[in-house]
Order: C-alpha cells, then sequence, then structure tokens
C-alpha cells in the first residue's frame, strides 16, 4: 500500500474508533512501528490528529480538534436528536445564529422545517446548505475561511456580529468542566463569544462525552446559557455539579420527535 493510501486508511481507522494502537496500525498494515510512528508525525504535522502514548487519537484535547470533515462523520445520531430539539426552540420569522461545528452544521441544515427564518452563521457548511433555500434570509458572516472548521474566524467575523442582534444563538462546545466552558482554539472562541454576546437567547449544544474534559480556553460561564441541550444524560458526577447550580439539561433522547413543517 502506498504511503498516501495508508495515511487515509489510519484517518478512516480514528474516525470510526476515535483512537489507535501503534502495535496495532503495525500489524494491520504489515509495516514496521518506525513507518507507522512517520505516518502519525506526517499527520499529526497536517493538524489531522493527535499522537498519544502508544499511538493516535483525535479526540479533542485541551489544544487539539480534529478537522470538521471528520467530525462530520461521527456522532451523527446524537447530533440529529440534540438538532431536533434545539428546533423547538425556534419559531417561524425568527432571526438565528449558529456558530461553527459539525453539531451546528446538522442543525442548520434542518432549519428549512422552521422558514421563514433570518439565517446568520459564519460555518460553511450552513451557508452551503442555505443559500438557494427559499424563506430562508442568509447572512454568511466574512471573514479569514479556516479548513479545519469549515468556517470564517477573525476581526472580519467578529466586527460583523458586532453589528448584529438575534432572536436565538446556538453555541456548540467541545469541552465542559465544572461549570464553565471551554474550546482548544482561540479564534473560534472570540466568535462564540461575540454571538453569546448579541444572541437575546443563547443555547448550549453539547454531547454527553463531553461533559468532564477542559480545552484552554474559557468560552463562557454554564450559567450563561438559557438551555444547555445534551444527547442523553452525562456521568453522574456532572448531573449532581449542575443541579446544585440550579442548571436544567434537556435531554435529547427523552423529547418525542418534533413532526417537520410540511
Amino acid at each position: 500500500m502506498k504511503r498516501d493510501d495508508r495515511q487515509q486508511a489510519i484517518m478512516d481507522m480514528l474516525v470510526t474508533a476515535g483512537e489507535v494502537e501503534l502495535d496495532a496500525l503495525s500489524d494491520h498494515f504489515s509495516v514496521s512501528r518506525m513507518t507507522i510512528h512517520r505516518d502519525l508525525d506526517d499527520l499529526e504535522a497536517a493538524g489531522l490528529l493527535r499522537k498519544i502514548r502508544g499511538g493516535a487519537t483525535i479526540r479533542s484535547g485541551t489544544q487539539f480538534e480534529s478537522d470538521f470533515q471528520f467530525r462530520e462523520r461521527q456522532d451523527s445520531a446524537a447530533k440529529t436528536a440534540m438538532a431536533q430539539a434545539a428546533l423547538r426552540l425556534i419559531e417561524p420569522g425568527m432571526s438565528v445564529m449558529i456558530n461553527d461545528g459539525s453539531m451546528a452544521a446538522n442543525l442548520g441544515k434542518a432549519l428549512s422545517a422552521k422558514r421563514p427564518l433570518t439565517v446568520i452563521t459564519n460555518n460553511a457548511a450552513v451557508i452551503d446548505a442555505l443559500r438557494t433555500e427559499a424563506g430562508i434570509t442568509l447572512i454568511a458572516l466574512g471573514g479569514v475561511y479556516s479548513a479545519k472548521f469549515n468556517a470564517y474566524l477573525g476581526k472580519v467575523t467578529e466586527d460583523a456580529l458586532a453589528q448584529l442582534r438575534a432572536d436565538v444563538c446556538f453555541i456548540s462546545s467541545p469541552a465542559v468542566s465544572g461549570l464553565e466552558v471551554f474550546h482548544m482554539d482561540d479564534a473560534v472562541v472570540r466568535s462564540k463569544r461575540a454571538m453569546i454576546d448579541q444572541g437575546a437567547v443563547r443555547v448550549l449544544l453539547v454531547n454527553h462525552t463531553r461533559f468532564g474534559r477542559a480545552a484552554l480556553h474559557r468560552l463562557a460561564k454554564l450559567s450563561e446559557f438559557d438551555h444547555i441541550i445534551t444527547d442523553t444524560a452525562p456521568d453522574p458526577a456532572a448531573c449532581a455539579a449542575l443541579a446544585r447550580a440550579g442548571l436544567t439539561l434537556t435531554l435529547a433522547d427523552t423529547l418525542e420527535p418534533q413532526e417537520a413543517d410540511t
């Protein structure tokens, strides 16, 4: 197998498993450990994974988030459930802000069920999904395009957001530790923060596996959000901490499916 094909196969395995072991990769591809080390070094240098002791992962770390193209292929059922829960907070005629991220992209693609809407976003996947939809007024935020996050970021994005206001904003995050929300990239944090500041109602979308994790940059307090939506209950310690703080989780897996508008 050629090096590029092998590295693509490694990434496919990571999308499925989240983590791979160096020895298992060496056996699977019938190559030396050193060859796999070089493959992982190349992929890490490209920002596609992070090496860990004895292998590699695409799971988020304090300073690492995997590429949008890989996150988009993970946890699809959980993302769909959370998107359906989020749709319950939207009424026709609203203005809606949606941030970057694969979870938010899933929600953005479902927004046509609530038309007419004004949608404000820096998420390229949402822009692509909605740009030809009738009944959707799309405000696409400019900025510097990031392939890693499939989003527009930077000062241009932040300045545009400062001039806008929305009825509701949807913010996704890869890390919740204690009663605080974190992200590993400072440019992403600034754009998310700008949306939080301009949303009348603030909604956090976070997978249950992301509770109990920290990242480099603090984004917000959980108490700043009017709604916290997750796919299913996180571990008991996280639930207890939220209960003590008087915060309520919306669990998407306990809600009845919502019928789409015809």
